[in-house]
């Protein structure tokens, strides 16, 4: 096979029948293996409602969006034992493992007991779960990239890597899908559930009766993840198909691989400085783009401004429809003009544009509730019973009275400020002329205070002009179907969210082959999965649970999209300063025995 490769070092000739063949199949494997791990981050909200069940909504959605975030905490360590198995044993045998481990952990996910059945044993599985897809998920990304990079014409490798690039967000494309069928049919045929509280007893409403949930928010959610198992063995049939890099089986056969690929990417300076600067140069900034564009949109239009899940996905599924081919026309253009000025540019918009971005979303999604954000809402309380309601391992309960307050707010996406009282107060809150008192979670009669205060808060925000759940509100975007978008407020929707997807396109789509472009043949897989997975995995990955924390605590929807646009600029800053220019010309193969 190593006699029949092409000679790929000074080739700009169009790609072979069978390199293209190659490259789809790596493209297509890997878009299963997207699914498989994003299908988490589009039901978080319903999932976290089955394993979160002991936690006011406010808490369960930031721990839904911690144990989505696991599987990003755990990246860069795949990263590491893939990286190096993969420039020791090989890009292909690495393929095969990392999607055993993804498929098998997805089917897991959708036969695990819920916390009715199981307790709290069932999110701590679920968490390691997805920590070992984030495991798998680590190994994944470089050695596709690498690949795909290493059978690419010289002068085209962000056109084919670009390809690469598309398969995070058709992945995601394809897992909403699914998603929305799924959703469609067992809700269009078995009845609604009533909704259990954490002692499995039905929850009841003001007026007595049961309140009730979707079939497909209390077991047809588990459906995509069961079937992910046929996925799997298509993923494993296209993975045994693939041929080893022509460029790794051309180091070996000259004897040049590393022995140590993570000592010798990491462990000395010269190649340790370019893992830093690819880290806070590029990848930080790019994956908070990348997830705010897709994931953290997708969490807010359903759980801040309040559109229906079904709605949510269908208006998200659109704009990937509409803005993947951002991919392949960012990564072609970076063949021409360089890599690091389109990444560095997506970045910088996106920090210029993404309050103004968010806000109008809002108003055109929920027109209701944006005018209500108009009406004065100030929260009076003793700083110090005011906690950070970001507690990764659940051991906080936030039953003070500004914690259940603020909590109270968050939930009904209600917008406030902040007023200091004095130490021991119970906090307060003023809605237009009407006040409510707050209360303490660990007072006697808390249970009693709580029926109470839900009730005065729910009042007060609906005579404020608050859409409150269960009341009508026909001034928010609807969709009855996958088609039906074409309305002035929909397109609009649509259209906004594309915007926000194009800003992913030119941040992720010249990446992979900036990345490759940095590392020699020898330690290029090992080189590129840390810096990669640390930004996508910690940077990235946070951004959900980090912006909805930061919400929460500030008591405005719009305060978390600083964490996004601080690390941003700072990449835009630190880029400009230390990413070399030009490695769009650079011949990878001529390095790869440094």
């Amino acid at each position: 096979m190593a006699a029949s490769t092409p000679d790929v070092r000074d080739r700009s000739r169009p790609m072979t029948r069978e390199e293209k063949k190659v490259i789809l199949a790596s493209s297509a494997g890997t878009i299963f293996e997207w699914y498989d791990f994003y299908l988490y981050g589009s039901l978080a909200a319903i999932i976290g409602a089955q394993f979160f069940t002991p936690f006011p909504e406010a808490t369960r959605n930031v721990f839904a969006l911690l144990a989505f975030a696991a599987g990003f905490i755990v990246r860069p360590f795949g990263a590491l034992v893939f990286g190096m198995l993969g420039d020791i044993v090989g890009r292909k045998y690495t393929f095969l493992m990392t999607i055993l481990i993804m498929g098998f952990s997805t089917f897991i996910v959708g036969i695990l007991p819920s916390y009715h059945s199981w307790g709290v044993a069932a999110p701590i599985i679920l968490i390691i779960l997805r920590m070992l897809q984030g495991l798998a998920l680590g190994g994944e990304y470089g050695g596709a990239a690498v690949y795909v990079a290493e059978h690419a014409p010289q002068n085209q490798r962000g056109y084919f890597t670009a390809f690469i690039q598309t398969t995070a967000t058709l992945g995601l494309l394809l897992s909403l899908i699914v998603i929305l069928m799924v959703q469609g049919y067992v809700n269009g045929n078995y009845p609604d559930q009533p909704v259990l509280d954490a002692a499995s007893v039905p929850v009841l409403l003001a007026d007595g009766t049961p309140q009730m949930m979707k079939a497909f928010n209390a077991w047809g959610w588990r459906i995509p993840f069961i079937g992910s198992i046929a996925l799997l063995a298509v993923s494993l049939y296209i993975r045994l198909t693939m041929n080893e890099s022509p460029a790794f089986k051309k180091m070996k056969e000259e004897g040049a691989a590393s022995k140590a690929p993570l000592r010798e990417a990491f462990g000395n300076w010269k190649n340790g400085k370019i893992a830093l600067i690819a880290l806070f140069g590029l990848t930080a900034g790019q994956a908070v783009v990348w997830y705010s564009g897709q994931f953290y949109a997708l969490f807010y239009v359903q759980n801040v401004i309040k559109v229906d899940s079904f709605t949510a996905n269908v208006f998200v599924a659109w704009s990937l429809i509409l803005g993947t081919y951002g991919f392949i026309f960012f990564g072609r253009l970076s063949d021409r003009i360089g890599r690091k000025p389109i990444i560095l540019g997506g970045c910088l918009i996106a920090a210029l544009t993404y309050f103004p971005v968010f806000g109008f979303l809002t108003k055109t999604a929920n027109p209701m509730l944006y005018a209500a954000h108009q009406t004065q809402i100030t929260v009076t309380a003793d700083p110090a019973d005011c906690s950070f309601q970001f507690n990764p391992v659940g051991t906080a309960k936030f039953t003070n009275s500004c914690d259940i307050l603020k909590a109270g707010l968050t939930a009904r996406s209600a917008n406030s400020e902040t007023v200091d009282a004095p130490a021991g107060t119970i906090a307060s809150v003023k809605i237009g002329e009407t006040e409510i008192q707050g209360y303490s979670g660990s007072a006697a009669d808390a249970a009693d205070q709580k029926a109470r205060f839900d009730k005065e808060l729910n009042d007060a925000l609906s005579a404020a002009g608050y859409p409150i759940t269960g009341q009508a509100n026909e001034s928010v975007a609807v969709a009855k179907n996958f088609f039906d978008i074409f309305t002035g407020q929909k397109i609009t929707i649509v259209l906004t969210l594309t915007y926000l997807i194009i800003l992913v396109t030119m941040v992720y789509g010249p990446i992979a082959a900036m990345l490759v472009e940095l590392y020699p043949t020898r330690i290029r897989y090992s080189g590129l999965s840390l810096p990669y997975h640390i930004g996508n995995g910690w940077f990235g990955g946070l951004l959900p649970a980090t912006a909805f924390a930061i919400s929460a605590q500030s008591g405005n929807i719009y305060a978390g999209l600083w964490y996004a646009i601080v690390i941003a600029l700072m990449t835009v800053v630190i880029g400009a300063l230390f990413v070399p220019g030009g490695t769009h010309k650079k011949d990878i193969f001529a390095d790869q025995n440094q």
